[in-house]
């Protein structure tokens, strides 16, 4: 138990070497991480359909690149030089940002609902990592690095609050909506590709119908009888009939006009 204690309070000497090649190891790989944020920061803003959302991210690219900075001072503090480590998980969500702006369309908010979540997806990354390392920092006595790591800590959730306020604003909503009008479209799409087979049905089976009475008619004509209109030649020559009221009228009664 005094082992714990010792360990949880940075007094255990056998695990205190231990912990700062941990810490060090760490800030290395986060000083990484950041490099590869502000670098991805830039294409998802180049990405962005709205002014808001690019702004946000061209915001938190420059606060990124003070906090790489800051980094740098918590190095000099430790008496280190500045060093990148490695860092697959960001690699990853940077790889996952990418995949966002691939698989949405340019100009929708669809595309900025997802770089959002992209782009917080980085932010609890780096919540988790400089939440850790403040944690250390303190542990090994390093104040003046703690000092500084909680800082950036500080911003880093801002700045995933501020992500989420400015997907609940407006952005999501308007995706939604997006996806409904085009919900719609499709079922408009599919409305008129119905209507089209079902009218190119009808004319299909009009001509087949009238190709076989045509075909009557037609050998009949050839045999003295009646063409194609049903008329025998002897009425196609007739003059055209003058205006007939009676007719008319029985025209306009059988077509209910």
């Amino acid at each position: 138990m005094d082992r714990v204690s010792n360990f949880f309070s940075g007094n255990d000497t056998d695990t205190g070497e231990g912990l700062k090649s941990l810490f060090v190891s760490e800030l290395k790989g986060i000083y990484y991480a950041e490099g590869q944020a502000i670098d991805a920061l830039g294409d998802m803003a180049d990405a962005a359909t709205t002014d808001e959302v690019r702004s946000a991210f061209l915001h938190h690219q420059e606060e990124s690149r003070n906090q790489r900075t800051r980094l740098e001072r918590v190095f000099d503090s430790l008496g280190i030089s500045v060093d990148e480590g490695t860092c697959n998980a960001i690699d990853g969500l940077v790889d996952d940002g990418q995949r966002v702006i691939s698989n949405t369309e340019s100009g929708s908010l669809t595309r900025d609902a997802g770089l959002i979540m992209a782009a917080q997806k980085v932010e609890h990354h780096e919540i988790a990592s400089y939440g850790s390392v403040v944690t250390l920092a303190r542990v090994l006595g390093h104040n003046e690095a703690a000092q500084l790591l909680q800082q950036t800590l500080d911003e880093e959730k801002n700045t995933d609050k501020k992500l989420t306020q400015l997907a609940e604003s407006f952005i999501n909503g308007r995706a939604a909506d997006e996806r409904n009008n085009q919900d719609d479209d499709d079922s408009f799409d599919r409305y008129r590709d119905n209507d089209r087979v079902r009218n190119e049905a009808t004319i299909d089976s009009t001509m087949v119908a009238g190709s076989g009475t045509m075909g009557a008619f037609g050998t009949g004509a050839a045999a003295g009888g009646v063409d194609y209109d049903g008329n025998s030649p002897a009425e196609d020559n007739a003059p055209t009939p003058k205006y007939s009221p009676s007719r008319d009228a029985t025209l306009g009664e059988s077509s209910r006009i």
